[in-house]
């Protein structure tokens, strides 16, 4: 999805761009954009929920004024890996751990949702700075939506949802190939870059609110 922000005084407010599944132990993928007061850098917080847990919250500043221009915002998911892109530069990869005994999304189908809310409890500088309705509406602008993915009809039973979106003999699906199994060599650099210069926040490494690290971020080395 291309995707331009909230212009001027957006603190308060969250665009939110995310994938998810139904039900109570649902899966879902967040792009959560943050707003800012007028200058100030919009956050982008990407978020996982597997089996309807979620706190796994990453922050980043981006690399360029998210209001200004429309920037492409995707989410690659298959079998082994969930991975968030702003302008096809990876800035989050969720990896396959299942043989550590972790769970993976894989067997829920999810669609893909948006929406933009007031969330002046939280959003901006940890709730401190509220919306300001005189600055309303507040206009985030969406276009050049695209999907390529494996259709799951709710007739599809869930234990067969993983082999029928799998690429397998005559049935290809390029982002389940071999490939895609992890991120190019370039990419990871890419990874590694930003995590370097625009990590704000990462759970894995809160330990106020983890004492014990999450199983999954011992795994994950980038």
């Amino acid at each position: 999805m291309q995707i331009k922000l909230v212009e001027g005084d957006s603190a308060g407010t969250v665009t939110a761009y995310y994938m998810s599944s139904d039900g109570p132990n649902h899966n879902e993928f967040d792009f959560e954009f943050l707003g800012n007061t007028t200058g100030e850098p919009y956050l982008v917080q990407t978020n996982v929920y597997v089996n309807g847990v979620g706190n796994r919250e990453q922050r980043m500043n981006l690399w360029f004024d998210p209001t200004k221009d429309f920037h492409s915002y995707s989410i690659l998911w298959n079998q082994r890996q969930v991975v968030f892109l702003v302008d096809e530069t990876p800035i989050r990869v969720h990896t396959n751990m299942e043989h550590k005994g972790i769970p993976f999304p894989k067997d829920q189908a999810m669609g893909v949702y948006s929406s933009i809310w007031n969330a002046d409890d939280w959003a901006t500088q940890g709730g401190l700075v509220k919306t300001d309705w005189s600055h309303a509406p507040f206009i985030a602008s969406y276009k050049g939506f695209e999907i390529d993915a494996c259709e799951c009809p709710v007739s599809v039973a869930a234990n067969e949802i993983a082999d029928k979106c799998r690429s397998s003999g005559e049935k290809r699906f390029w982002w389940d190939e071999p490939t895609m199994s992890e991120l190019s060599v370039h990419q990871s650099h890419q990874l590694v870059w930003v995590r370097a210069n625009h990590l704000v926040y990462d759970y894995c490494t809160d330990t106020a609110r983890f004492p014990v690290m999450p199983v999954e971020c011992e795994h994950h080395h980038h």
